[in-house]
């Protein structure tokens, strides 16, 4: 996620819109992720050096994520309650990403660097939201 595109995305006075943007992004990119992890799981799978079954998986979860969190974002006041999971799962997702790396995984190299990439933008995320949340709470 580059600087310039945050500063775009957040570029307004109003936390309930860049909220709803932050999590519009979010669904996003998480998505198109797990799109590409449910269509194309054998070759992923052999590129990050990760089973092709756990890539499907975690597509299809991705997917169906993705579609609830591009959901709130459609909503014109998100609920505090439902971005609070958001934030959790997304916070929790960084979390178990690398405890994966460091306790049973054994990917590639790329599919290392894949992951803690992966990590970082998700937790970005949930920093970004809970940040937009509490903005709003005090606006």
């Amino acid at each position: 996620m580059s600087a310039t595109l945050l500063a775009g995305i957040s570029r307004t006075t109003e936390p309930r819109i860049m909220l709803r943007r932050f999590l519009a992004l979010d669904a996003l990119v998480t998505g198109a992720n797990g799109l590409a992890y449910a269509v194309a799981s054998g070759p992923l799978g052999r590129l990050l050096g990760v089973d092709g079954g756990v890539v499907l998986g975690l597509g299809v979860c991705l997917t169906v994520y993705g579609a609830g969190v591009g959901y709130l974002a459609a909503r014109a006041q998100p609920p505090a309650a439902a971005v609070k999971v958001v934030v959790d799962a997304n916070l929790a997702w960084s979390v178990l990403s690398i405890a994966a790396l460091a306790l049973w995984l054994e990917p590639s190299t790329a599919g290392t660097v894949w992951i803690l990439l992966q990590a970082l933008t998700v937790a970005a995320f949930a920093v970004l939201q809970w940040s937009a949340l509490r903005a709003m709470a005090r606006h």
